[in-house]
């Protein structure tokens, strides 16, 4: 799996994903969406579903992270050992999962998931994290990148308007593994300031695949101007 991760170094992952109830929250949307950002030079997808993943792995051939996003606890990313399971059997290469330190649904620690996804499927772990000593942990555990996707996002952590490039910073000082910086960058120029803050690569979803968020900027952008 050392391909997987020399092809996203570096680089841009794109995070092809869409919420419940949402127009464009369907596999062939997705599908399209993934053959699109492929096309403007993608090294990677973020996927979510397992439908979502087997559609897009049947037509691109680019790395896949895959996630199952599932139930309702503070742990909802890829949950439980059979969810990984299940992610990896869709296709994806790589496995994400919640890297944090709340508890697991299903009572397993995060080493004896990770090991067991190792184990049984070969497929390469990324933890989900939101703090530094979180990303320590899991790369104690195991994962093999460590992403900061979760930071702002747990309610012991601090939502700010862009990417944490310092949780990227610390973590990419300190690991030994690749971190892959991921959540809220809306800017390329935010995208270069993660690899160059230390990122193996680069996490970009919102700010590409969610035209209704982005409209949103847009629309409040023109209404709230001066006149």
């Amino acid at each position: 799996m050392t391909d997987v991760l020399e092809a996203i170094r570096g680089r841009l992952v794109v995070s092809c994903q869409a919420y419940p109830g949402e127009p464009m929250n369907t596999p062939a949307t997705m599908r399209a969406v993934a053959l699109a950002v492929a096309r403007g030079g993608a090294a990677g997808l973020r996927v979510q579903g397992l439908q979502d993943i087997a559609e897009i792995r049947a037509a691109v051939e680019l790395p896949i992270i895959g996630l199952w996003k599932d139930g309702d606890d503070d742990v909802y990313i890829t949950p439980t050992l059979d969810h990984a399971i299940a992610v990896a059997e869709a296709g994806a290469d790589v496995v994400a999962l919640d890297g944090t330190r709340r508890p697991r649904p299903d009572g397993r620690t995060l080493r004896d998931t990770v090991t067991a996804i190792h184990g049984r499927t070969g497929k390469l772990v990324m933890a989900d994290c939101s703090t530094y000593e979180e990303g320590l942990d899991a790369a104690a555990a195991g994962a093999d990148l460590i992403g900061t996707t979760l930071s702002g996002y747990t309610p012991y952590t601090v939502k700010g308007d862009g990417p944490d490039l310092a949780l990227v910073a610390e973590l990419a000082a300190a690991v030994g593994k690749p971190v892959v910086a991921e959540g809220r960058v809306h800017t390329p120029d935010q995208a270069a300031a993660a690899i160059a803050a230390g990122a193996w690569s680069v996490v970009v979803g919102t700010a590409i695949t969610h035209p209704t968020t982005i409209t949103t900027w847009f629309a409040q952008a023109v209404t709230t101007r001066p006149t």
